[in-house]
């Protein structure tokens, strides 16, 4: 097998497992996992913090992208392989994944600015390849070279479940009904925004996770994997 280093690039729709997927393969095969989903959350909380959106969702863009200079985005792993968001040197992980970020956070990524500066970030830190990247426009703008593509779907009732289940898990107060119209509307907008919109890049390998497992679709993932690198 190729000792190689390669990208590997998980695009798809909101809560549809990329995440998991891509941080358990990393920890697997010794990869660095870059969560760049978190990293628009991380600009999002930075707005909201700074009373950049207002009640109505409208954004100062003008002040949000005179600040991306003093946005600072890192990653800090842990020991079980996940990792914390720090966001200008703070621990932001818990606060991104709340409501009020995931009802805001699509318009933010759709500014040109905030992608631009967050694309070259991402790339930035694959440099130096062995990473495993997940995101919407992974294969398609960030690195649209890289070695292997997926992208990941599952309906959308599919997705809201999940990330019901997940949110209640934490303690967070919220309603099926709710999270499924989040990612209803984060669907819409990702898909038809006019920076670099969602979509499945032509040399990307499909996989449709409704009915699988977690334990399935990493094992599926990883044999991806290994018949890639195996070809190098």
């Amino acid at each position: 097998m190729s000792d190689k280093k390669i990208i590997i690039a998980l695009d798809g729709y909101s809560s549809s497992g990329k995440s998991t997927m891509a941080r358990r393969l990393a920890s697997k095969i010794g990869y660095r996992y870059i969560d760049s989903g978190a990293m628009y959350r991380a600009v999002t909380l930075y707005a909201l913090n700074n009373n950049l959106i207002a009640s109505d969702g409208s954004i100062d863009t003008a002040k949000l992208s005179a600040a991306l200079p003093s946005i600072k985005i890192d990653f800090k792993p842990m020991p079980d392989g996940s990792q914390r968001t720090l966001l200008n040197g703070c621990d932001v992980e818990d606060e991104i994944r709340q409501l009020r970020v995931s009802d805001n956070v699509s318009p933010i990524a759709a500014i040109k600015e905030v992608r631009s500066a967050l694309t070259d970030m991402q790339r930035e830190l694959g440099r130096n390849k062995a990473i495993v990247m997940d995101g919407r426009d992974i294969g398609t703008t960030v690195f649209p070279d890289a070695e292997l593509k997926i992208f990941v779907n599952a309906s959308a009732e599919m997705r809201a479940r999940r990330r019901f289940l997940e949110m209640t898990a934490k303690g967070d107060a919220v309603s099926y009904e709710d999270v499924l119209a989040n990612v209803v509307r984060r669907d819409h907008i990702d898909e038809t925004r006019q920076e670099s919109p969602l979509r499945r890049a032509d040399d990307a390998i499909d996989l449709d996770n409704s009915a699988m497992t977690i334990d399935q679709q990493d094992s599926w993932l990883e044999n991806i994997f290994r018949e890639t690198i195996s070809k190098l």
